[in-house]
């Protein structure tokens, strides 16, 4: 692994295979490149100064290079339009139509499908602040009108219910918040609120604002310190919650985030309510980062983007709480992660089954899962720790992950992308 003193650089890939389009409903969660990539500075941290080193707005950085100015122009031209395309072609923009009541149908696709939706209206946004756009505005504007008009009175949104609630879409439960091990009904609300905060700050706004607010205000009264213990079986509304306290100040928001934390490991609501089958993994509780409190973990285990997301959340509560124990934490778990359990690459998740980290050591190169969206994860991650702590360690890693296993999820065109990233290729094309 590259020293401060070595700065990482970018590998060259000893095989190459064509890239294929889109044909899998959740690649769409590549949108996230256009994210990370165009505000890695985090933009939202500017407004509050919570990590001991503050990050610099990107509103205040412009690229004029050769490497990554190119990639942004192209992300703007190529890869937004693209998303918004398939989004529309694949049913995903249908969905909340039906919600809405303004066309029939059942719900189409995955539960988690109405992910991209935020994830692409994140995108947009985060580009519409740095080069303005009034086509691209317009074609946000009316998607955030649809998702307003698809929420439920009380602030409740998930199209996967909403459309037939007496027959929701497979893998949701017959009734609100009873399998949030794989439901993805609380990850959909924090993808949510990352795109409302991001569309705020980013426009002006306050329409997804809004609609997010209503949202997070149901979550915080159901679930919080003193409502229903629950561990959410996808990690990101963390995330998401700590997003819209630093934009609202709102304290039960935060609160919320930790608690979702502070149960992991401990008896809850959730933990044998959902149904064997296809689905028996979601019972598994080391699956989720919930087979110990997050204070006691000392290993990075289970679906490697979920716990990556989960430890985000984690710096950022401890940046901004009396969080005993946290920091600590991840300090373990960044060491275990980075010595026994990521790829040259930076890359991690070695199980493809399960999308998982393996054993210590377990870094096989064909078999090699290192999904690109855990390795979104992996540097988003690496940018809290090192404003946690101030070492350069944490920024050699996130460069080693950003000119490498990240990279290799797009192509130079922006329309095409690999899900899974093997250090070893027989030639298949298909992810």
């Amino acid at each position: 692994m590259p020293t401060a003193a070595e700065p990482s650089r970018r590998l060259r890939a000893t095989k190459t295979t064509k890239v294929p389009k889109i044909t899998r409903s959740y690649l769409f969660f590549l949108v996230t490149f256009v994210i990370l990539v165009t505000f890695v500075a985090a933009a939202v941290g500017s407004l509050q100064s919570d990590y001991p080193i503050a990050a610099v707005p990107a509103s205040a950085v412009t690229l004029t290079d050769k490497f990554w100015a190119p990639k942004l122009e192209t992300n703007r031209r190529v890869t937004i339009p693209h998303i918004l395309q398939e989004n529309e072609t694949t049913g995903r923009v249908d969905n909340f139509r039906k919600a809405a009541r303004q066309m029939p149908g059942a719900y189409s696709g995955r539960r988690f499908n109405d992910t991209d939706i935020y994830k692409v209206i994140e995108a947009a946004s985060l580009s519409l602040k740095a080069h303005p756009d009034p086509a691209l505005d317009k074609k946000v504007d009316d998607l955030v009108a649809l998702i307003a008009a698809s929420q439920e009175p009380d602030g409740y949104l998930f199209p996967a219910r909403t459309i037939d609630p007496k027959n929701p879409a497979p893998g949701v439960g017959p009734e609100r918040w009873v399998y949030e091990n794989g439901s993805h009904e609380l990850y959909n609300c924090g993808h949510l609120y990352e795109a409302a905060t991001a569309h705020f700050l980013s426009t002006g706004k306050r329409t997804l604002l809004d609609v997010a607010i209503k949202n997070a205000d149901l979550v915080a009264a159901t679930f919080g310190p003193k409502g229903r213990h629950a561990v959410p079986g996808h990690e990101v509304i963390e995330v998401g919650l700590v997003k819209l306290y630093r934009v609202t100040g709102t304290r039960a928001y935060l609160d919320t985030a930790k608690s979702f934390i502070d149960q992991r490991g401990t008896p809850h609501a959730d933990m044998l309510d959902y149904p064997a089958g296809p689905f028996a993994m979601y019972n598994e509780r080391a699956y989720k980062q919930d087979q110990a409190p997050f204070v006691e973990q000392t290993r990075a285990v289970g679906h490697a983007v979920r716990a990556v997301y989960l430890y985000m959340g984690a710096a950022d509560i401890a940046a901004l709480t009396d969080a005993p124990g946290y920091q600590a934490s991840l300090d373990r778990l960044w060491a275990d992660m980075t010595s026994k359990r990521m790829y040259l690459t930076g890359g991690i998740g070695a199980r493809g089954t399960t999308e998982s980290f393996g054993e210590d050591y377990e870094l096989p190169n064909q078999r090699a899962y290192t999904e690109t969206c855990a390795a979104v994860g992996n540097v988003l991650w690496g940018h809290r720790m090192f404003l946690l702590h101030g070492e350069a360690r944490y920024l050699d890693v996130l460069e080693q992950v950003l000119y490498n296993g990240y990279l290799s999820g797009v192509s130079l065109s922006g329309d095409r992308f690999f899900y899974q990233n093997p250090l070893e290729s027989a030639g298949r094309t298909q992810r």
